[in-house]
């Protein structure tokens, strides 16, 4: 991974993640700047000190649409990939790539916080405005995070990613408290629309590896580009996660499809004009977001689901991301009642499937007490 600049900030001199670009012999210098370029922000890496909250909920929240109540960590923000259909590039103000050296001040704001809750489990996710692992060969951040978080009990980290950058990983003491997760879609997509990320080969080869480590694996059927021909190759897709990672160490499974404002569209077909995406028939849902409409998606989740449970059994715990309770009824054949339920569901899954992982089975009326 090739940057135009890197910088430190001077108090993140000493992090771990300075030492180990350093130790690449990466040029590192000049004044810490911003660009408000999307496309510039990827060639500037900046080790920056952290600043202000970087722990709370995912920001998907939305009362017409069912969130999983995920709580994410902002490690990290932009990526070196480039995505057609990536938010960031309608999202973030200062696009420069970014990695917070300061881990120990990342971990005391989660440690403080979930000691709030201490009957909750919290999924903890870097994944939110990065990618977690993209560029683990050149910081380490994500190898001392696992180090880190695997000492509080009530949480587990999930490290999300389109990269195959689990060597640094392999070797570490997880405790059983980390999920290694793939955003997975057929190569076509990936090479159409994910561009610069692992290949599809690359991706399940990296999950057998972190499988094989002891890792809990994720699979994140999500944004699904919907297609002629799309559903079978989502059920082939589908047939080699779970042959690449085996049912019993897969810890979830998330089915989305593609989602974006207005104001994200214009962004894409600028800055993606060759991608095909924003032509699909489409409707404006109630959050301001256009989405496929409702028949397609539900016919494609539903084949979806379908080979999940054929490949993967009844073990893995499947969820949608970001969609009305009609949708889960349709697919699943229920619907949480809320974010929360969702996420006591989660978390029951986990106390039942894993055990040591989740510190205490979880009841169901503290998640939905909290909530109110």
């Amino acid at each position: 991974m090739k940057f135009r600049s890197i910088s430190v900030d001077p108090d993140q001199a000493e992090s771990r993640a300075a030492r180990r670009l350093a130790e690449t012999g990466a040029p590192i210098g000049g004044e810490p700047g911003s660009t408000a370029d999307y496309r510039e922000g990827k060639t500037v890496l900046r080790v920056a000190s952290k600043k202000g909250d970087a722990f709370g909920l995912c920001a998907s929240l939305s009362e017409e649409y069912v969130c999983c109540n995920v709580h994410v960590l902002a490690s990290v923000s932009n990526c070196p990939y480039d995505c057609s259909y990536c938010f960031l590039q309608n999202y973030l103000t200062d696009t420069a790539t970014s990695v917070v050296g300061d881990v120990a001040a990342l971990v005391n704001e989660v440690r403080e916080k979930t000691a709030r809750e201490p009957w909750r489990f919290f999924r903890v996710g870097t994944w939110e405005l990065g990618d977690s692992l993209a560029l683990e060969n050149q910081t380490g951040q994500a190898e001392e995070l696992v180090g880190a978080i695997r000492a509080l009990s009530n949480c587990a980290l999930e490290l999300k990613t389109k990269s195959a950058n689990v060597g640094p990983l392999l070797n570490l003491d997880h405790g059983g408290r980390v999920v290694v997760s793939w955003t997975m879609n057929p190569r076509r997509v990936i090479e159409t629309e994910e561009l610069k990320t692992a290949g599809l080969g690359e991706r399940l080869e990296a999950m057998s590896r972190a499988a094989k480590s002891g890792y809990l694996i994720g699979a994140h059927f999500d944004p699904i580009i919907i297609y002629e021909g799309c559903e079978e190759e989502y059920e082939r897709l589908v047939k080699q996660v779970f042959e690449a990672a085996p049912p019993e160490r897969v810890a979830w499974v998330s089915v989305g499809s593609i989602r974006f404002n207005p104001e994200m569209k214009r962004k894409m077909e600028v800055n993606f004009p060759k991608s095909r995406i924003t032509s699909a028939e489409m409707v404006l849902g109630g959050d301001g977001k256009t989405r496929y409409v409702k028949p397609r998606r539900v016919g494609v989740y539903s084949r979806i689901h379908d080979a999940i449970r054929k490949y993967g059994g009844d073990g893995p715990l499947v969820y949608l991301c970001m969609e009305r309770k009609d949708v889960w009824e349709k697919v699943l054949g229920y619907a949480p009642r809320s974010a929360s339920h969702l996420d006591y569901l989660i978390t029951e899954s986990l106390y039942r499937r894993f055990p040591g992982l989740v510190h205490q089975a979880p009841v169901l009326d503290r998640y939905e007490d909290a909530a109110r």
